[in-house]
């Protein structure tokens, strides 16, 4: 079964697949390489895809070409994680299968969630506050109930 590596911290300027190919050609058996690019500029994002035959072959892939230097960086080789295409997946939306990151789909907007009502309405024991201002909350707090009471 074709194992996918992920190779990461490449160079981001023009870099094509038939380089990934002349540096890989010793490391044995390669079903594809694919280089990850900036849709607007065709520069490289810094990370590629190769896919070996097998499992034996990517291990020993990973050993032979992880750590070497490429064009100044230190080449970072492991396997891809798969892809999740459930909304239940904690790298949700990650097309690019880059291992321990998050994906900047839809637009890189943020979406406040949080409506009004849940948030006025939640209750104290569950609002923990920051606690670089803990004290000067509990000050305020004792203020307030000192100007309540008279």
């Amino acid at each position: 079964m074709p194992i996918r590596l992920y190779v990461g911290n490449l160079p981001k300027e023009n870099l094509e697949r038939q380089t990934l190919e002349e540096l890989f050609a010793d490391g044995g058996e390669i079903v594809s390489i694919k280089v990850i690019k900036e849709r607007k500029t065709g520069k490289c994002r810094g990370f590629a895809f190769v896919t070996v035959p097998n499992d034996e072959l990517a291990d020993a892939f990973i050993e032979k070409y992880n750590g070497q230097s490429f064009m100044d960086n230190d080449l970072k080789i492991e396997k891809a994680l798969p892809r999740n295409k459930g909304k239940d997946s904690p790298n949700e939306g990650n097309a690019d299968n880059k291992p321990a990151t998050k994906s900047k789909k839809g637009g890189g907007k943020k979406r406040n969630t949080r409506s009004s009502s849940s948030s006025s309405s939640s209750s104290n024991e569950s609002f923990q506050p920051d606690p670089r201002w803990a004290d000067q909350l509990a000050q305020l707090k004792e203020m307030l109930a000192a100007s309540s009471n008279n």
